[in-house]
């Protein structure tokens, strides 16, 4: 536990002094003008229809994306100049960089989430809805898309720790993510592509009735859970083994 914080204090380190904080807001921003822009219907139905609008840009296309950029950018370090033989020769396992590196990833997205949570608050505001606000609906949207990103951010984290360029993980994430336009139209595949899980666990229930929409919230889960721990412990291992 002990090697576990100190590597997580050293990421938290090179964290601290990079720019990434700044993509942070790129995805709520771009939502916030979808939610201010959006054409609400009666009263009933407006917080379901704001989160919709806004979900379908962040979960569809920019939260995957940043599932694959974070572990992308927080690996260029060791790549760079022979940092991983400086970092392994040091008296810290593995097995306590793997998760170091995965809990800032993950630590990255709830940031991104909040973010993304005072968004619809402010497009709510904006837009004069007085219905109260559905917390219970919000906090299932946002935590579903956490617990979806999960299988992502593994599969990302052990493609990013083994190819050296910070460009090809990120461009393979990008090519990935673009068919979700498609891919969540068919009931068959999107609940298994772990890039269309976040569009699916985000989107409040009832409100889309077509392709994989209409998959019940707990037989996602149960995909995105055991995806994940099929994708984690195949980079784990992978990483341990791995010829530095």
């Amino acid at each position: 536990m002990k090697t576990f914080l100190n590597v997580l204090a050293s990421e938290r380190l090179k964290m601290s002094k990079s720019r990434l904080w700044i993509v942070l807001f790129a995805s709520p921003l771009l939502s916030l003008l979808v939610g201010v822009s959006v054409k609400l219907p009666s009263i009933e139905d407006q917080w379901p229809v704001l989160l919709t609008a806004m979900v379908m840009l962040h979960g569809l296309l920019f939260l995957p994306i940043m599932a694959g950029l974070f572990p992308a950018y927080i690996c260029r370090y060791e790549h760079i100049g022979g940092g991983w033989k400086q970092l392994l020769v040091l008296p810290v396992s593995r097995t306590a960089v793997y998760f170091a590196k995965f809990t800032v990833v993950f630590v990255l997205l709830i940031i991104c989430q909040a973010i993304f949570l005072g968004a619809l608050l402010l497009a709510a505001w904006v837009k004069g809805i007085a219905a109260p606000i559905p917390w219970d609906m919000i906090a299932v949207s946002l935590i579903g898309g956490l617990i979806a990103c999960l299988p992502l951010v593994a599969l990302q984290l052990g493609v990013s720790l083994t190819w050296s360029s910070f460009a090809a993980p990120l461009a393979v994430n990008v090519s990935f993510t673009i068919p979700n336009l498609l891919i969540v139209n068919s009931s068959t595949f999107a609940p298994f592509y772990p890039w269309a899980q976040p569009i699916l666990a985000m989107m409040p229930s009832g409100q889309e009735s077509y392709g994989a929409f209409n998959l019940p919230l707990e037989s996602l889960m149960i995909t995105v859970l055991g995806s994940f721990l099929i994708f984690m412990l195949a980079g784990l291992v992978h990483f341990q083994r791995k010829a530095i």
